[in-house]
């Protein structure tokens, strides 16, 4: 494609190789970027996805190879400089540098924050002792896949979807598994009663047992553990997954004085309240077009889709983010497919048959399609899909971005 401007000179760095940082990587280059672009990862293989960590990955589908993003050749063929086992310490706004951990400096002209999130981490006894896991990187589901073994009791603190696919791989595995969850229903954080209750039913009739309204108090044992105390009482258990929710890896940012709030706060071009920072991904907190709400979304399909517009607006093709959220879980032989959100809905559209676990809630405000949940049923749920993406054309066309959004947020 024709490029705008010559930018052979102009160094751009990436803080992050996961989905956003590698898909940044190569839009860059697909639009244009001739200059250097530099992408920095902390840990040690190449970059790789994270969805199947908990389900293909985690039941033994899958191979390592087959997580990878890109083969290592491919970041050479497309001038990507990729630093592993490298970790950012500090950004120096002033100076337009990065300090790295063992005294090394890196200069940008244009940075891409795409540090993603890490699990919450549950503050009780216990809680970071043997044979309590959290599930996030590739060494964690190593780990864990060896330890999910056929009659091993597991335990599993959080009914959200992290917890709940690692509990239908531990079942369909053959361990005795037991979920608890803090709030009344499961999945309550992403989805309506409806879809959790029915969840809960399809992991009770796979033997696992599941206890709402419950919260750990405790992981007891010497060098192996053997107990979850609960404020409802004790489960016995030879492992346990915790999966209570992410944090945004934000302390780079919040350090270097760039505006936080539950993420890196960034406008409709992903640029921060640093007019040569940005950020996309798990760690970005943007306003969604559809309910008018600051929030992050951790997916891939955010992580892709920010990361593209956050690349154009990096080689200089003004380019607003819109897109319909949207997101899958694989538990048993259900599909759960959400998009938009139910958050304001005033009206709930049933279609399908529960009892035969193919139906989809079409969640409306003001007669208006918002958000859609289908279980098993992806004709309902494409055609939802794109009545929302239409939708969100429309609005975005109505309302274009005006000059100075990023200014504005630093005031």
């Amino acid at each position: 494609m024709k490029r705008r401007d010559r930018t052979a000179s102009t160094t751009i760095v990436i803080v992050g190789a996961g989905q956003a940082g590698v898909r940044a990587a190569f839009a860059l280059r697909e639009h244009g970027f001739d200059g250097r672009v530099i992408l920095i990862g902390n840990e040690g293989q190449a970059p790789y996805q994270r969805p199947p960590l908990s389900k293909a990955f985690l039941a033994g589908h899958l191979s390592v190879d087959r997580l990878y993003l890109h083969l290592p050749q491919a970041f050479a063929a497309h001038a990507i400089e990729l630093k592993l086992h490298t970790d950012v310490e500090a950004i120096d706004r002033a100076s337009a540098q990065l300090r790295l951990r063992g005294g090394g400096r890196l200069g940008y002209d244009k940075l891409l924050l795409a540090t993603g999130c890490r699990p919450r981490e549950l503050q009780c006894p216990g809680a970071r002792s043997p044979g309590v896991h959290y599930l996030r990187t590739l060494q964690d589901a190593m780990r864990l896949r060896e330890s999910l073994t056929r009659g091993r009791r597991v335990a599993i603190v959080g009914g959200g979807y992290i917890g709940l696919e690692v509990a239908a791989v531990a079942a369909s595995q053959g361990a005795v598994v037991t979920v608890v969850e803090a709030e009344r229903v499961l999945l309550s954080r992403v989805t309506t009663p409806i879809v959790g209750e029915f969840f809960a039913a399809a992991h009770r009739r796979h033997d696992v047992r599941v206890i709402c309204d419950a919260r750990a108090t405790a992981f007891l044992g010497d060098e192996r553990l053997h107990e979850v105390a609960t404020d409802t009482g004790a489960i016995r258990a030879d492992l346990a997954i915790v999966g209570v929710g992410a944090l945004p890896n934000e302390e780079l940012a919040r350090a270097a004085g760039l505006r936080c709030d539950d993420g890196i706060v960034v406008d409709a071009h992903c640029r921060t309240s640093d007019p040569a920072i940005f950020a996309a991904g798990d760690c970005a907190s943007a306003v969604d077009e559809l309910s008018g709400r600051r929030v992050r979304h951790e997916s891939v399909q955010n992580a892709i889709d920010q990361a593209t517009a956050a690349a154009r607006n990096l080689a200089g093709e003004a380019t607003r983010y819109a897109a319909v959220p949207w997101f899958w879980s694989n538990q048993y032989e259900y599909k759960l497919q959400i998009a938009g959100t139910f958050v304001g809905h005033d009206e709930v559209v049933e279609r399908g048959n529960r009892a035969a676990g193919s139906f989809a809630l079409l969640y409306r405000r003001r007669g208006a399609l918002i958000g859609v949940d289908a279980v098993n049923m992806p004709r309902e749920y494409m055609a939802a899909r794109r009545e929302l993406a239409h939708a969100l054309a429309a609005r975005a066309d109505a309302r274009p971005v005006h000059a100075g959004v990023a200014q504005a947020q630093a005031a």
